[in-house]
C-alpha cells in the first residue's frame, strides 16, 4: 500500500487488475482516500471498459482499473506499475523508479499501520497479555487508517513555509512556492 501510495504521489502510472468488479472500485477508491488533502488531477477511471484498453498508453499518470480478463494486453506495457488484487502482488517494471518516503517516516509509517491493522503485534513480546486488547470495528479502524496517513502529511509538509516567498513587485503581492 505504501509503495502505491509513493508511486500515485510521485505521478507514476498505476493499473489494477481483478476479476472482482467492486475490488477494482474499492482499491482505486482507497488509494485516492489516502492522498486526503492532496487532490489527484490525473486520469482516473475504475473501472475501464474492454473497448478503451488503448488508454493504458497514453505518456500521462493514471489509476485505473482492468479486469483481469485483459491481464495479457496489459503484459507489453513497460512503464506502469501493475498491482494484481487477486494474487496480492505489485509488478514494478525495471525502468521505473519510484521514490520512496524518506526514512525515518517511512518506518514510523509502517509500524503506525502494522499496530492498526494488527493490534495484536503490540503486545506479542510480553510474558502476560492484558486483558483490554480488542479488535477494532471497520469503521473505527478505517479511522485509523485515515489519521496514520494525515499524521504522514502533516510531517512531510511541515516547515512548508521556509519556502514561499513574497514578491512584492507587482500592485498585488505574489507568493510562489521555491524549495531552497
Amino acid at each position: 500500500v505504501l509503495f502505491l501510495f509513493c508511486a500515485a504521489l510521485t505521478e507514476h502510472k498505476i493499473l489494477f487488475l481483478s476479476s472482482s468488479y467492486q475490488r477494482l472500485t474499492d482499491a482505486c477508491r482507497a488509494l485516492l482516500a489516502l492522498m486526503f488533502p492532496l487532490k489527484y488531477s490525473f486520469t482516473y477511471v475504475p473501472i475501464l471498459p474492454a473497448q478503451l484498453l488503448e488508454v493504458l498508453s497514453t505518456p500521462t499518470p493514471f489509476i485505473i482499473g482492468v479486469h483481469s480478463i485483459f491481464q495479457s494486453e496489459t503484459q507489453e506495457l513497460l512503464d506502469v506499475v501493475i498491482a494484481d488484487l487477486d494474487g496480492g502482488t505489485v509488478n514494478v517494471p525495471e525502468c521505473v523508479h519510484i521514490s520512496l518516503l524518506p526514512e525515518p517516516l517511512l518506518q514510523q509509517t509502517r509500524e503506525a499501520l502494522s499496530m492498526v491493522l494488527d493490534p495484536e503485534l503490540e503486545v506479542a513480546d510480553l510474558a502476560f497479555f492484558p486483558s483490554t486488547i480488542s479488535a477494532s470495528s471497520l469503521k473505527m479502524q478505517d479511522k485509523e487508517i485515515r489519521a496514520v496517513f494525515l499524521r504522514l502529511f502533516a510531517q512531510l509538509l511541515q516547515g512548508y513555509r521556509w519556502c514561499l516567498h513574497i514578491i512584492r513587485i507587482h500592485p498585488e503581492p505574489v507568493i510562489r512556492f521555491h524549495k531552497v
